[in-house]
């Protein structure tokens, strides 16, 4: 019996779909299996994927270094950084969603060519003028530094969603004697609220996953999970099983939290998308 072309066709979507989402998350997968092997376990050639699993390197990753003070560190800074970064783009997206001017889109592109600079090109500027300020190993030193990093994202990503609010509301908004603060604050927020919470969502797990600058920038004090990672490599090589261990417990707040948004996150890309 031949099978319906709107069945076959969604049939190989499926398994495409499948597939991809296998590639993505297979290196996830092997670092959390890696992180119940020996280390012997670990580098063997050809890889296995039978052996008997250990809590070891779990307990050694939870002996040598404070989990929770680099994580508490790494939700400051993602946190506190996506804030700052949201509350100066939110009216920068304003201004030039519903007021643009003759240099609006240069502008935009400016700001998104500046992610196209390597990181490391501008280290030695920002590492003197973090030691001349003694920002060096402090949270809101890295709090500034990750503002600045994701601020063309977040501004490019509101920019894209204040355009989809239809400007007949807020017309009706000035009419009735809203000024530009009431406008935002109490118009475009809360029918932008599906993009605001994507867009700071994505904020967070990008400052999450810095690593850059907070391997230059810090040392312990504010070091973040990034930073707690590193620490398990050493001169004499890397230690594969404690590495995968200590990566695990350092992306699994991550995953929970970007599992449990993931509705919110979908909804908000896809913000306006139809009509």
């Amino acid at each position: 019996m031949a099978m319906h072309p709107k069945t076959r066709d969604k049939l190989i979507y499926t398994l495409v779909g499948w597939l991809a989402a296998g590639v993505i998350f297979f290196p996830i997968f092997w670092m959390v299996l890696t992180s119940f092997k020996t280390e012997v376990e670990a580098i063997a050639t050809p890889p296995k994927l039978f052996f008997t699993p250990t809590l070891e390197n779990y307990v050694t990753v939870r002996e040598r270094a404070d989990y929770v003070h680099f994580a508490l560190n790494s939700i400051i800074i993602s946190v506190g950084a996506t804030f700052l970064a949201t509350l100066i783009a939110v009216p920068a997206a304003y201004a030039m969603a519903f007021f643009p001017g003759k240099r609006t889109k240069d502008l935009l592109l400016w700001m998104l060519s500046t992610k196209m600079m390597p990181a490391v090109g501008v280290l030695i500027p920002i590492y003197l003028l973090f030691r001349d300020t003694g920002a060096i190993d402090t949270r809101w030193g890295l709090i500034v530094v990750y503002t600045l990093m994701n601020l063309p994202i977040v501004v490019w990503m509101l920019y894209t969603f204040f355009k989809e609010v239809p400007k007949d509301i807020l017309e009706a908004g000035r009419m009735d004697g809203a000024k530009p603060k009431q406008e935002v604050w109490m118009l475009l927020m809360p029918l932008s609220l599906p993009g605001i919470a994507s867009t700071a969502l994505l904020s967070i797990i990008l400052c999450w996953n810095e690593a850059f600058w907070s391997l230059n920038l810090t040392t312990s004090q504010a070091a973040p999970l990034t930073t707690f990672i590193a620490s398990f490599s050493a001169p004499e090589g890397l230690f594969w099983a404690k590495l995968s261990a200590a990566s695990t417990i350092a992306i699994a707040p991550i995953l929970v939290f970007g599992w449990m948004s993931q509705r919110q996150l979908v909804r908000g890309l896809t913000f306006g998308a139809v009509k």
